[in-house]
């Protein structure tokens, strides 16, 4: 008989508190309508920086560097030629040498 009263009581109590999941439930303060937080993101790559080899040959890069165009060049010319306080008239001669060096 105690075992049939126990089975009852626990099927009654069962009933009466309610099966909610517990996915659904809400944290105190917070709407059921926020949607949920974005994940957080991923953790940063750490890469090993290349260590150079003490055996290994120097790679030297043999390229020449770019030229400006000529009128920039020319133009970095008479900007120097006013900086030093030439005439207009000798500005024109010294930027043209000076350009086509």
């Amino acid at each position: 008989m105690t075992r049939h009263t126990i089975s009852i009581l626990l099927m009654t109590v069962s009933l009466l508190v309610g099966e909610r999941a517990l996915a659904q439930s809400t944290l105190p303060g917070t709407s059921i309508f926020n949607p949920p937080p974005p994940p957080p993101p991923p953790p940063p790559k750490i890469e090993v920086p290349k260590i150079p080899q003490l055996d290994a040959k120097p790679r030297y890069n043999y390229k020449p560097l770019p030229r400006n165009s000529h009128g920039d060049r020319f133009n970095r010319c008479l900007d120097a030629a006013a900086a030093a306080g030439m005439s207009p008239a000798d500005r024109g001669t010294f930027a043209r040498s000076c350009a086509n060096q």
